[in-house]
């Protein structure tokens, strides 16, 4: 039997540590409202549940959309290092991930880690105070979904190179300092740049500007790949799973922004139109420019451009109103296509164009929020006011916050990165490379399906697709 190293072994120990840690954890009991406590509504609480596995339902799409754009036979590795997220940063948020978020603040910057350490505290019937009309457990595990999926839009800039065990402990050093100080700085009332006065409805700044900016670290550390270097054109695995991954991004999108009004409220209901709104502008803006540009629409450009204009609106969704959000789907999908053709022609190998669409969608959506955001469409009281309805100083404000989020990000993850490159190989080998990251990391296959072509005999056989380019046309 082959001898087991450290790096084997110390996954599973410190998940068995963590384990056992639990069990010395006195459970509390469920807090049950009564007549004497009418802030809990059955509403709300039933939304946000709903909600919530909406954005859970986000993640495997996030898998089905980026496994149907790389090589076959990187479809496997690249989906499952989305899906992970959901075990390595459950067990997390749990642990400690949602106290460093939303526990008492530390000077504005992070939450006290021994605030809901284990969850202590969590179930004794306290409340958020942006969110009182649900439990704080409920609370919780909304913004659990929120810290999943975070990671995993990463994958897409570091596809078919990074080793799994690398990128497992990616999610875990990013989390933890990363996403939650910045959840922290955004969304907890004590926040540095929520008392600066920025606002984010959903994840503009905390979602996907982070992983955006960390998306492009990565890349630049993990350097080209082989292909990128030959120029080849890496032909997309399957377009029918980039258009279920839309699908499902764009259902579970509804949770997301919907959901971010904590209620079953008229906010909800608007936030639920701008998001449809903006990503029904963008996909056709996408697929529009691009035949302005010469092509022909396409099905990857729609959905490309239906994904930019979800990310563009998640900022604004609550703070704008619906005919609004048209333009910031329209801007959004021509800014994000135009940068995407701009790193075509560099030397960035962002597999997936992360980047682009997450980080540059991310950034114009905030700015946009800062333009366009309206007192008349959420009714919070010294809530968000935009340029273009006469409060310049809001716009100025979120490019504040966007650069200082944007530039925290990009150096945290370049660090986090060079450190896992030094106790862990980041990239896999050349050969690895080649013969595909299913077979190396996991030693599994995906076969899109099998064609009969003629062999030498003249006889039918059974040939894989990988393994030839032939068609019927051959018979």
């Amino acid at each position: 039997m082959k001898k087991l190293t450290i790096k084997q072994i110390a996954p599973f120990l410190v998940l068995t540590v963590v384990a056992i840690a639990a069990i010395f954890i006195k459970p509390a009991a469920d807090y049950v409202p009564g007549a004497n406590d009418p802030q809990y509504n059955s509403a709300d609480i039933a939304w946000v549940l709903v909600s919530t596995a909406l954005v859970f339902l986000m993640t495997p799409g996030l898998a089905f959309f980026y496994g149907g754009m790389v090589h076959r036979k990187n479809v496997i590795s690249t989906m499952i290092k989305s899906v992970v997220a959901a075990g390595v940063v459950g067990v997390l948020w749990v642990t400690v991930g949602f106290s460093l978020s939303f526990g008492e603040s530390i000077n504005g910057f992070i939450g006290n880690p021994s605030t809901y350490a284990f969850y202590q505290g969590v179930k004794d019937g306290a409340a958020w105070p942006l969110a009182n009309t649900i439990p704080l457990t409920l609370f919780s595990l909304f913004q659990l979904m929120f810290a999943i999926i975070t990671p995993g839009l990463v994958v897409g800039a570091v596809a078919e190179r990074i080793r799994f065990t690398s990128y497992i402990l990616f999610i875990v050093l990013f989390s933890l300092l990363i996403y939650a100080p910045v959840a922290h700085w955004s969304w907890h009332p004590e926040g540095f740049l929520a008392k600066m006065g920025a606002w984010d409805f959903a994840g503009g700044t905390v979602v996907h500007i982070t992983a955006g900016c960390a998306a492009l670290a990565g890349a630049l550390v993990l350097k080209r790949r082989k292909s990128h270097i030959e120029h080849r054109e890496i032909p997309p695995a399957n377009v029918p799973y980039v258009l279920i991954g839309t699908g499902l991004l764009w259902f579970g999108w509804f949770g997301f922004n919907a959901g971010s009004a904590v209620g079953a409220t008229p906010l909800a209901v608007n936030a639920f139109g701008t998001t449809t709104t903006a990503a029904a502008a963008a996909g056709l803006g996408w697929m529009f420019f691009d035949v302005m540009k010469g092509k022909k629409p396409s099905v990857l450009g729609f959905c490309i451009g239906a994904v930019v204009g979800l990310v563009a609106i998640t900022p604004a969704a609550g703070y704008v109103g619906i005919p609004q959000s048209i333009i910031i789907g329209l801007v959004a999908s021509i800014i994000s296509n135009i940068a995407v053709g701009i790193k075509q022609k560099s030397r960035l190998d962002d597999t997936l164009d992360v980047f682009p669409c997450h980080g540059i969608g991310g950034m114009v959506g905030m700015l946009l929020t800062g333009v366009f955001a309206n007192q008349l469409v959420h009714g919070i009281k010294d809530g968000p006011q935009g340029m273009w309805y006469g409060n310049p100083s809001f716009f100025f404000t979120q490019l504040k916050a966007m650069s200082i989020v944007a530039v925290y990000s990009f150096s945290v993850s370049w660090l986090i990165f060079k450190f896992i490159n030094f106790i862990l190989p980041l990239r896999v080998t050349s050969e690895e490379e080649e013969l595909g990251l299913d077979a190396s990391q996991h030693n599994e296959k995906y076969l899109q399906g099998t064609l009969l072509v003629k062999n030498g005999n003249g006889k039918l056989d059974e040939t894989e697709i990988e393994k030839g380019t032939a068609s019927l046309t051959n018979f």
